[in-house]
């Protein structure tokens, strides 16, 4: 069987996945949801000019005037935060302000309490008869004008993004409570194996304790989706059938598999699906993870990633992550991609390779090294990467100074 390139397994893979539905939830509920709708904005913001220091209200051209002597205005009211303020600022008066509140009528500037005679910023301090000015104010200073960060009917949000904290801020401000978000995929996970033991139990001869389903179960969350847990398939017909009905019955979107999908005599996930479904088997030109898995059980797409830790890693980064992010409906749930040169001369054999590095910033360049071995069961220089270093296909040497790609994780 020829490998397939990475680039055409990825794409027949996603054609595959579509959004999923939407829902309408409560803002409260909507950090790293994704959204179905373009946000526009209902109201300038801020939406009245506002006071971005503790000092006074004051008409610009009061604090320039042209004499030696410090410049007194009268002080004629007090306009905390949340008030509507009724006063009018005359000529030589000025009015006490709070940070965030509204400038009053004849106000043009405010002056900072620090610049002035008024030093007691007490809470409940009394409001002075007048006070004395230290500088000149120009028209404008220390105003947030109306609309300066947004205008009303601007569009704030993109349907498609991934709604962070900061989003969640600017949603309430603009008095959005409820919001139309993609429903969160369904990925239900199992691993496959005789040999897998649960992390609570005792290592015995031919024995390994199951990691992949607890670092593929973190990365599914990680990813935006919402991990059902099916266990570890026993090498019985039977064991793997009922973990596949138990992901129908979950409503799942994806099942997802290490191990336990090649040509084994003990390795049932093959004849199982391919009774209810479909199943091709791939060999793709990449490591890890040459061998790769995709079909259908009862009309539910179906991953089979290899047994190997690292091979599983990096198979879901290449291939599963991105078909996540499209049930999500998300703009922008893939991981950044970085120009890097290589710290050391690199030997490859000619896959598209993803190996473990960390990338540093030295003297304004990215610079990738290798985290050690590069055998797929090694977990270790997985954990002390922070990057996948990507060598393309048909290289297999790169010079110290090449140039790359890597996918920061």
């Amino acid at each position: 069987m020829a490998l397939l390139s990475v680039q055409e397994a990825r794409q027949r893979i996603l054609t595959h996945f579509q959004p999923n539905g939407t829902e309408t939830l409560p803002l409260i509920t909507c950090a790293q949801r994704v959204l179905a709708v373009d946000i526009f904005a209902t109201t300038d913001l801020p939406p009245f000019d506002n006071s971005s220091m503790d000092g006074f209200a004051l008409r610009a051209e009061d604090s320039s005037q042209t004499n030696a002597a410090l410049i007194t205005l009268s002080v004629i009211g007090d306009i905390p935060a949340g008030s509507s303020p009724s006063i009018v600022i005359m000529p030589n008066t000025a009015a006490r302000i709070m940070t965030g509140a509204q400038i009053p009528q004849g106000a043009n500037s405010v002056i900072p309490v620090e610049e002035t005679n008024f030093t007691n910023q007490e809470a409940g301090s009394l409001l002075p008869n007048e006070v004395i000015l230290s500088k000149a104010v120009k028209p404008g200073e220390n105003i947030r004008p109306r609309g300066m960060d947004v205008k009303a009917g601007e569009i704030v949000l993109r349907a498609g993004k991934t709604i962070t904290p900061q989003d969640l801020g600017l949603l309430a401000t603009l008095g959005q409570a409820q919001i139309s978000v993609y429903k969160k995929p369904r990925i239900a996970l199992f691993s496959s194996g005789d040999e897998l033991l649960e992390v609570s139990d005792s290592l015995t001869s031919g024995k390994i304790r199951d990691s992949n389903s607890y670092m593929l179960g973190g990365l599914i969350e990680s990813a935006g989706a919402e991990c059902i847990r099916l266990g570890v398939a026993k090498d019985q017909r039977e064991a793997v059938q009922a973990l596949l009905e138990k992901a129908v019955a979950e409503k799942v979107d994806l099942i997802l598999s290490s191990a336990g999908v090649s040509v084994g005599a003990y390795d049932f996930v093959k004849d199982v699906i391919e009774s209810n479904g479909r199943l091709d088997f791939w060999k793709v030109n990449m490591r890890p993870g040459k061998p790769l898995a995709f079909g259908a059980y009862r009309g539910i797409p179906f991953i089979g990633l290899p047994g190997n830790p690292v091979s599983a890693f990096v198979g879901f980064e290449v291939f599963v992550r991105e078909a996540i992010s499209k049930l999500r409906g998300a703009s922008d749930g893939i991981r950044l991609k970085v120009r890097v040169r290589c710290a050391e001369a690199i030997e490859s054999d000619g896959r598209e390779s993803y190996l473990r590095a960390v990338v540093s910033e030295v003297n304004g360049s990215y610079l990738a090294t290798l985290t050690g071995h590069q055998g797929s069961g090694n977990l270790l220089s997985l954990v002390q990467a922070n990057a996948l270093l990507i060598i393309p296909a048909g290289v297999k040497s790169a010079p110290v100074g090449q140039e790359m790609e890597a996918w920061l994780l």
